[in-house]
């Protein structure tokens, strides 16, 4: 039996065994398991109970791990992604007065939209129009928004009439253990420590609770808690209430975040072929939308591929046995749900702003001397935190690049695909300016 498996997953090929490919498992679980802490804390203010969705956090990401290993056998583990978490609760529930069920709704929307574009082959021509350095932008203007959702929870960023935004006090306990955090996660990682982000967090939590700043009262978890979030998505809200640019922006941050993903991973793990083609590409397509689907149903936002999956492809992963070992663990953890609830903003914090800081890893692949491409590029990044909405920097960046490449004279015929999203983007602007 073990031999059928070995072959199936085809470890003499790839040059790996067991050993190798659970210890990889781990390693990409402790470097993502701080989404088991931080998931729930922000779906939580958007009014999701708490212990459910750390039940659909662990669940969906189970799931979709255990997916991506058996069906597409790649090292690339999913939960539910950062950033699109913080859109989902503070962007579309908060600031547009969405019921989380309904958001949910577009979740699963984009998510059916992916499965379909991906049987057609569309969701290919889309990755091949939109240029590079505006989805590497699409990551970074993210992670500023991440970053700010962390500054602000941490007391460091407080809003001001005069200023907008202006330096909150650091003497506050939850700021200044905010840095704390903050120090202790930077140098964990840069010592190269498996879970730095983990640790930080619950060194954080357990200092905050030594010192009087948090008080907890048991909270019900398990799957018996799942009852409250599994199915009680509002499908046809979403559709009455007219938010196809959210599922818009849910279907683009999947797609592209995705895209990203698989290119590091594969490359890091010499999975690509010769030619830079990615073996088995539908498979990998097809399970990542269904996780977005599976996720929605239990009550997550949209679930992603994670980058973090390169921590295990270090460690020796090449198969898929990596990733299920990675679902494997995210299924036990289940039973952290009652716990969650002592873990303090001033803990959470700081991994928001580290894993926006991160983020702008792509800021590289820019071409800031090319101000045709700079300027789409730089308003794509700030237009997503500055109006707290990634579809509003999609567009700008979107709307600017084919603008710039129009009044330049360099539009090419095989970029129609490109100009036809900038002009619904137009449209779309002019929508909300006359309403």
């Amino acid at each position: 039996m073990l031999k059928r498996i070995e072959c199936y997953f085809e470890f003499a090929r790839l040059g790996t065994n067991w050993r190798t490919e659970i210890l990889a498992g781990v390693t990409t679980f402790l470097t993502m398991a701080y989404i088991v802490l931080v998931n729930p804390a922000i779906l939580a203010a958007a009014g999701m109970p708490l212990g459910a969705v750390t039940a659909a956090t662990c669940l969906s990401a189970g799931f979709a791990s255990i997916l991506m290993g058996v069906v597409a056998r790649y090292p690339i583990a999913l939960a539910p992604g950062m950033g699109i978490n913080a859109y989902f609760a503070y962007a579309v529930c908060l600031r547009l007065h969405v019921p989380w069920q309904t958001a949910l709704g577009a979740v699963f929307l984009s998510g059916v939209i992916f499965l379909a574009l991906t049987a057609a082959g569309i969701r290919q021509m889309i990755l091949r129009a939109i240029p590079h350095e505006l989805y590497a932008a699409v990551a970074c203007g993210i992670g500023l928004f991440i970053a700010l959702i962390g500054l602000h929870n941490a007391g460091l960023v407080v809003a001001d009439a005069a200023t907008l935004v202006s330096l909150g006090n650091i003497r506050n306990p939850t700021a200044a253990l905010a840095l704390l955090g903050l120090l202790i996660m930077v140098v964990l990682a840069a010592k190269k420590v498996r879970g730095a982000i983990l640790i930080g967090v619950l060194a954080i939590t357990c200092l905050a609770w030594a010192m009087g700043l948090t008080h907890w009262t048991p909270a019900a978890g398990g799957l018996h808690e799942l009852s409250k979030t599994a199915f009680q998505l509002d499908i046809r809200g979403a559709l009455n209430m007219g938010l196809l640019e959210i599922v818009f922006v849910f279907f683009f941050v999947d797609l592209f975040d995705n895209l990203g993903t698989l290119v590091a991973v594969t490359k890091s793990a010499g999975l690509m072929e010769d030619d830079d083609s990615i073996p088995r590409l539908n498979r990998i397509l097809f399970t990542d939308a269904a996780a977005t689907v599976f996720g929605s149903l239990t009550g997550t936002s949209t679930v992603v591929s994670y980058i973090e999956s390169t921590a295990g492809v270090a460690a020796g992963g090449r198969s898929g046995v990596t990733a299920i070992v990675t679902g494997l663990l995210f299924l036990a953890a289940i039973g952290a749900a009652p716990f969650v609830a002592i873990v303090p903003a001033a803990a959470t914090a700081p991994a928001l702003i580290l894993v926006g800081s991160m983020m702008l890893a792509t800021i590289s692949e820019i071409r800031w001397r090319n101000p045709l491409v700079a300027l789409p590029a730089f308003l794509t990044m700030v237009m997503i935190p500055f109006t707290s909405s990634i579809a509003n920097g999609i567009g700008f960046g979107v709307i600017s690049w084919a603008a710039l490449q129009l009044a330049a004279g360099k539009p090419r015929r095989q970029e129609w695909l490109l100009y036809l999203l900038a002009a619904l983007f137009l449209v779309r602007f002019i929508y909300l300016g006359m309403s």
